[in-house]
């Protein structure tokens, strides 16, 4: 929330605010992952990014319509903690690709 709070009172598009919000919020675990020679959680199906966006777009959105900034960081924080959590606890995932099945051609 903090990094998309920054976009804004810089001038930035808020658009890209909530994006640049999303990446400062999955950053630190990207590092901790790769770090720990793991791959990070947010290349796996979890729901991480979608989190931390949907999280940082309620800021957003409150910055456009004038809400005070605390009431709208309180609100992302949860709603973020809030989307991360039911995931965890219900194995919500987000779709993944199929890995290619590879045909032999015979000659």
């Amino acid at each position: 929330m903090s990094g998309t709070q920054k976009a804004l009172a810089l001038g930035m598009n808020p658009v890209m605010a909530a994006l640049l919000g999303m990446v400062t919020g999955i950053g630190g675990g990207m590092v901790r992952d790769v770090l720990v020679a793991e791959i990070p959680t947010v290349l796996r199906a979890d729901l991480y990014a979608v989190a931390a966006l949907a999280g940082a777009a309620v800021v957003v959105a409150g910055a456009l319509l004038h809400i005070p900034s605390t009431a709208t960081t309180i609100a992302g924080v949860a709603l973020c903690f809030g989307l991360r959590l039911m995931a965890i606890r219900r194995g919500w995932q987000l779709p993944t690709a199929r890995p290619r099945k590879h045909f032999d051609k015979e000659p």
